[in-house]
Protein backbone atom coordinates (compact mmCIF):
# COMPACT_ATOMS: atom_id res chain seq x y z
CA UNK A 1 0.00 0.00 0.00
CA UNK A 2 1.35 3.48 -0.63
CA UNK A 3 0.33 6.81 0.80
CA UNK A 4 0.23 10.04 -1.23
CA UNK A 5 0.40 13.20 0.20
CA UNK A 6 1.09 15.20 -3.20
CA UNK A 7 -1.92 15.50 -5.38
CA UNK A 8 0.87 15.52 -8.81
CA UNK A 9 2.27 12.61 -7.47
CA UNK A 10 -0.99 10.33 -6.95
CA UNK A 11 -2.79 11.47 -10.38
CA UNK A 12 0.75 10.29 -11.71
CA UNK A 13 1.17 6.96 -10.42
CA UNK A 14 -2.93 6.74 -11.10
CA UNK A 15 -2.62 7.50 -14.72
CA UNK A 16 -0.10 5.11 -14.90
CA UNK A 17 -2.69 2.66 -14.06
CA UNK A 18 -5.74 3.69 -16.32
CA UNK A 19 -3.00 3.92 -19.19
CA UNK A 20 -3.09 -0.09 -19.42
CA UNK A 21 -7.34 0.09 -18.77
CA UNK A 22 -7.24 -0.78 -15.03
CA UNK A 23 -10.55 0.19 -12.66
CA UNK A 24 -9.83 2.46 -10.46
CA UNK A 25 -12.45 1.82 -7.65
CA UNK A 26 -12.32 5.24 -5.19
CA UNK A 27 -14.01 5.70 -1.29
CA UNK A 28 -13.58 9.11 0.18
CA UNK A 29 -13.52 9.52 3.56
CA UNK A 30 -13.12 12.33 6.39
CA UNK A 31 -11.04 9.04 8.32
CA UNK A 32 -11.66 7.69 12.04
CA UNK A 33 -12.78 4.55 9.65
CA UNK A 34 -15.25 2.37 11.10
CA UNK A 35 -16.97 -0.89 9.32
CA UNK A 36 -19.36 1.18 7.46
CA UNK A 37 -16.38 2.85 5.71
CA UNK A 38 -15.15 -1.03 5.83
CA UNK A 39 -18.31 -2.29 3.95
CA UNK A 40 -17.58 0.58 0.64
CA UNK A 41 -13.42 -0.48 0.59
CA UNK A 42 -14.42 -4.34 0.14
CA UNK A 43 -17.10 -3.76 -2.22
CA UNK A 44 -14.28 -1.59 -4.42
CA UNK A 45 -11.74 -4.39 -3.46
CA UNK A 46 -14.24 -7.07 -5.37
CA UNK A 47 -15.07 -4.35 -7.87
CA UNK A 48 -11.69 -2.10 -8.99
CA UNK A 49 -8.07 -3.29 -9.82
CA UNK A 50 -7.07 -0.93 -7.89
CA UNK A 51 -8.56 0.95 -4.36
CA UNK A 52 -7.97 4.36 -3.56
CA UNK A 53 -9.18 5.43 -0.40
CA UNK A 54 -8.76 9.16 0.67
CA UNK A 55 -9.03 10.72 3.96
CA UNK A 56 -9.50 14.40 4.51
CA UNK A 57 -10.94 16.05 7.40
CA UNK A 58 -12.83 18.62 4.77
CA UNK A 59 -13.07 22.21 6.63
CA UNK A 60 -15.21 23.78 4.13
CA UNK A 61 -18.52 21.14 4.91
CA UNK A 62 -18.19 22.99 8.39
CA UNK A 63 -19.88 25.32 9.48
CA UNK A 64 -18.35 27.85 12.09
CA UNK A 65 -19.91 26.44 15.55
CA UNK A 66 -19.31 22.92 14.15
CA UNK A 67 -16.62 20.20 15.22
CA UNK A 68 -14.19 20.45 12.94
CA UNK A 69 -11.63 20.93 14.90
CA UNK A 70 -12.57 18.02 17.54
CA UNK A 71 -13.82 15.77 14.66
CA UNK A 72 -11.97 12.81 15.57
CA UNK A 73 -8.92 11.56 14.40
CA UNK A 74 -6.69 8.62 13.89
CA UNK A 75 -4.52 8.32 10.84
CA UNK A 76 -2.04 5.86 12.34
CA UNK A 77 -5.20 3.15 13.33
CA UNK A 78 -6.75 4.22 9.88
CA UNK A 79 -3.91 3.43 7.26
CA UNK A 80 -3.94 0.09 9.31
CA UNK A 81 -7.31 -1.06 8.19
CA UNK A 82 -6.54 0.08 4.87
CA UNK A 83 -3.66 -2.17 4.56
CA UNK A 84 -5.37 -4.87 6.11
CA UNK A 85 -8.44 -4.65 4.15
CA UNK A 86 -6.11 -4.07 0.68
CA UNK A 87 -5.87 -0.94 -0.17
CA UNK A 88 -3.79 -0.02 -2.95
CA UNK A 89 -3.47 3.75 -2.48
CA UNK A 90 -4.50 6.09 0.47
CA UNK A 91 -4.09 9.74 -0.17
CA UNK A 92 -3.93 11.72 2.60
CA UNK A 93 -3.55 16.21 1.58
CA UNK A 94 -3.30 18.93 3.31
CA UNK A 95 -5.54 22.07 4.04
CA UNK A 96 -3.42 24.00 2.44
CA UNK A 97 -2.80 21.42 -1.02
CA UNK A 98 -6.44 21.17 -1.42
CA UNK A 99 -7.69 24.64 -0.61
CA UNK A 100 -4.41 27.20 -1.39
CA UNK A 101 -4.34 30.87 -1.20
CA UNK A 102 -6.50 32.50 -3.01
CA UNK A 103 -9.04 29.58 -3.42
CA UNK A 104 -12.64 30.81 -4.86
CA UNK A 105 -14.02 28.15 -7.06
CA UNK A 106 -17.32 26.55 -5.50
CA UNK A 107 -19.68 23.37 -6.62
CA UNK A 108 -23.11 24.06 -5.79
CA UNK A 109 -26.40 21.52 -6.32
CA UNK A 110 -29.23 23.67 -6.09
CA UNK A 111 -32.79 22.09 -5.12
CA UNK A 112 -31.40 19.12 -3.58
CA UNK A 113 -29.27 20.87 -1.18
CA UNK A 114 -31.95 23.06 0.26
CA UNK A 115 -34.10 20.59 2.22
CA UNK A 116 -33.00 18.14 5.24
CA UNK A 117 -29.16 18.40 6.63
CA UNK A 118 -28.82 21.18 4.39
CA UNK A 119 -31.75 22.88 5.26
CA UNK A 120 -30.14 22.96 8.76
CA UNK A 121 -26.17 23.31 8.08
CA UNK A 122 -26.48 26.13 5.41
CA UNK A 123 -23.11 25.65 3.14
CA UNK A 124 -22.57 22.25 4.42
CA UNK A 125 -23.38 20.22 1.10
CA UNK A 126 -21.85 23.23 -1.24
CA UNK A 127 -18.54 22.33 0.66
CA UNK A 128 -18.89 18.15 0.03
CA UNK A 129 -19.98 18.80 -3.46
CA UNK A 130 -16.57 21.32 -3.88
CA UNK A 131 -14.55 18.67 -2.05
CA UNK A 132 -15.60 15.68 -3.66
CA UNK A 133 -15.53 17.56 -7.37
CA UNK A 134 -11.97 18.25 -6.65
CA UNK A 135 -11.34 14.51 -5.22
CA UNK A 136 -12.95 13.01 -8.34
CA UNK A 137 -10.59 15.15 -10.70
CA UNK A 138 -7.35 14.16 -8.85
CA UNK A 139 -8.15 10.53 -8.63
CA UNK A 140 -10.33 10.05 -11.71
CA UNK A 141 -11.93 7.20 -10.59
CA UNK A 142 -14.12 4.92 -12.73
CA UNK A 143 -16.32 3.83 -9.52
CA UNK A 144 -16.91 5.70 -6.24
CA UNK A 145 -18.56 4.71 -3.36
CA UNK A 146 -20.77 6.34 -0.39
CA UNK A 147 -22.44 5.28 2.19
CA UNK A 148 -26.74 5.04 2.57
CA UNK A 149 -26.12 6.31 6.24
CA UNK A 150 -25.63 9.88 4.26
CA UNK A 151 -28.25 9.40 2.06
CA UNK A 152 -28.68 13.08 0.96
CA UNK A 153 -25.27 13.75 0.15
CA UNK A 154 -24.96 9.88 -2.26
CA UNK A 155 -28.47 11.70 -3.95
CA UNK A 156 -26.48 15.15 -4.29
CA UNK A 157 -23.48 13.46 -5.54
CA UNK A 158 -25.18 11.19 -7.98
CA UNK A 159 -26.83 14.33 -9.48
CA UNK A 160 -23.88 16.30 -9.51
CA UNK A 161 -22.14 13.06 -11.47
CA UNK A 162 -24.77 13.05 -13.72
CA UNK A 163 -25.54 17.08 -14.32
CA UNK A 164 -21.07 17.61 -15.01
CA UNK A 165 -20.97 14.22 -17.18
CA UNK A 166 -18.24 13.18 -15.06
CA UNK A 167 -18.57 9.71 -16.57
CA UNK A 168 -18.22 7.87 -12.90
CA UNK A 169 -20.60 5.56 -11.66
CA UNK A 170 -21.72 5.73 -8.49
CA UNK A 171 -22.43 3.25 -5.74
CA UNK A 172 -24.50 3.79 -2.55
CA UNK A 173 -23.84 0.60 -0.12
CA UNK A 174 -26.57 -0.19 2.74
CA UNK A 175 -25.80 1.15 5.85
CA UNK A 176 -23.95 -1.01 8.43
CA UNK A 177 -24.97 -0.85 11.78
CA UNK A 178 -24.06 -1.86 15.61
CA UNK A 179 -25.90 -5.23 16.64
CA UNK A 180 -28.56 -3.33 18.40
CA UNK A 181 -29.28 -1.37 15.23
CA UNK A 182 -27.44 2.31 15.62
CA UNK A 183 -25.96 3.07 12.50
CA UNK A 184 -22.31 3.15 12.77
CA UNK A 185 -20.63 6.56 12.75
CA UNK A 186 -17.30 8.29 13.20
CA UNK A 187 -19.57 10.63 15.42
CA UNK A 188 -20.76 7.97 18.02
CA UNK A 189 -17.32 8.37 19.58
CA UNK A 190 -18.47 11.27 21.39
CA UNK A 191 -21.48 9.74 22.77
CA UNK A 192 -21.07 8.96 27.09
CA UNK A 193 -22.80 5.17 27.74
CA UNK A 194 -25.96 6.83 28.67
CA UNK A 195 -26.02 8.81 25.59
CA UNK A 196 -25.09 5.79 23.37
CA UNK A 197 -28.58 3.93 25.24
CA UNK A 198 -30.49 7.28 24.18
CA UNK A 199 -29.42 7.18 20.48
CA UNK A 200 -31.30 4.18 19.65
CA UNK A 201 -34.22 6.19 19.49
CA UNK A 202 -33.19 6.82 16.28
CA UNK A 203 -32.98 3.23 14.74
CA UNK A 204 -36.05 2.35 16.94
CA UNK A 205 -38.35 5.51 15.34
CA UNK A 206 -37.15 4.58 11.74
CA UNK A 207 -38.05 0.68 12.71
CA UNK A 208 -41.79 2.39 13.69
CA UNK A 209 -41.91 3.95 10.43
CA UNK A 210 -41.66 0.85 8.71
CA UNK A 211 -44.13 -1.33 10.85
CA UNK A 212 -46.51 1.48 9.94
CA UNK A 213 -45.65 1.57 6.66
CA UNK A 214 -46.05 -2.13 6.20
CA UNK A 215 -49.19 -1.99 7.79
CA UNK A 216 -50.85 0.32 4.86
CA UNK A 217 -50.28 3.67 7.05
CA UNK A 218 -49.55 5.83 4.21
CA UNK A 219 -50.01 9.51 6.00
CA UNK A 220 -46.42 11.18 6.23
CA UNK A 221 -48.00 13.39 8.92
CA UNK A 222 -49.09 10.06 11.14
CA UNK A 223 -45.80 8.64 10.64
CA UNK A 224 -44.14 11.49 11.46
CA UNK A 225 -45.87 11.96 15.01
CA UNK A 226 -45.59 8.51 15.79
CA UNK A 227 -41.84 8.54 15.37
CA UNK A 228 -41.40 11.72 17.19
CA UNK A 229 -43.27 10.31 20.04
CA UNK A 230 -40.32 7.11 20.25
CA UNK A 231 -37.62 9.86 20.28
CA UNK A 232 -38.63 12.40 22.95
CA UNK A 233 -39.41 9.77 25.41
CA UNK A 234 -35.80 10.25 26.17
CA UNK A 235 -34.65 12.99 27.77
CA UNK A 236 -31.74 15.17 26.72
CA UNK A 237 -32.47 14.67 23.38
CA UNK A 238 -33.53 17.19 20.65
CA UNK A 239 -34.97 16.77 17.33
CA UNK A 240 -33.55 18.26 14.21
CA UNK A 241 -35.88 17.01 12.06
CA UNK A 242 -37.98 14.13 11.05
CA UNK A 243 -38.99 14.37 7.23
CA UNK A 244 -40.30 11.67 4.59
CA UNK A 245 -39.37 12.93 1.19
CA UNK A 246 -39.73 12.13 -2.03
CA UNK A 247 -36.71 9.65 -2.82
CA UNK A 248 -35.63 11.30 -6.32
CA UNK A 249 -36.40 15.33 -5.51
CA UNK A 250 -36.21 15.27 -1.75
CA UNK A 251 -39.02 17.31 -1.46
CA UNK A 252 -41.54 16.85 1.66
CA UNK A 253 -44.06 14.18 1.03
CA UNK A 254 -47.86 14.40 2.03
CA UNK A 255 -48.71 11.05 1.15
CA UNK A 256 -46.26 8.23 0.46
CA UNK A 257 -46.96 7.23 -3.22
CA UNK A 258 -43.46 6.34 -4.54
CA UNK A 259 -40.49 5.39 -3.01
CA UNK A 260 -39.71 7.87 0.12
CA UNK A 261 -36.62 8.69 2.37
CA UNK A 262 -37.60 8.67 5.81
CA UNK A 263 -34.86 10.52 7.77
CA UNK A 264 -33.72 12.45 10.89
CA UNK A 265 -31.92 14.17 12.77
CA UNK A 266 -31.60 13.95 16.78
CA UNK A 267 -29.24 15.96 19.12
CA UNK A 268 -28.08 13.90 21.60
CA UNK A 269 -27.11 16.06 24.27
CA UNK A 270 -24.41 17.66 22.25
CA UNK A 271 -23.60 15.07 19.23
CA UNK A 272 -25.88 15.07 16.29
CA UNK A 273 -26.56 12.27 14.80
CA UNK A 274 -28.83 11.20 11.77
CA UNK A 275 -29.93 8.08 10.35
CA UNK A 276 -32.49 6.97 7.51
CA UNK A 277 -34.63 4.49 5.99
CA UNK A 278 -36.19 3.64 2.33
CA UNK A 279 -39.98 2.71 2.02
CA UNK A 280 -40.26 0.85 -1.10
Amino acid sequence: MKIYKNIKKISSAIDFFKKKGRIIGFVPTMGFLHDGHLSLIKRARRDADLVVVSIFVNPIQFGPKEDFEKYPRDLKRDLAICKDAGVDMVFVPDRESMYPRGFCTYVNVEGLTETLCGAKRPGHFRGVATVVTKLFNIIKPDIAYFGQKDAQQAIIIKRMVEDLNMGIKIKVMPIVREKDGLAMSSRNVYLNPEERRKALCLYNSLKLAEDLYKKGERNAKNIIEAMKEVILKEDNVKIDYVSIVDLDTLRDMDFIDKDALVAVAVWVGSTRLIDNIVLT
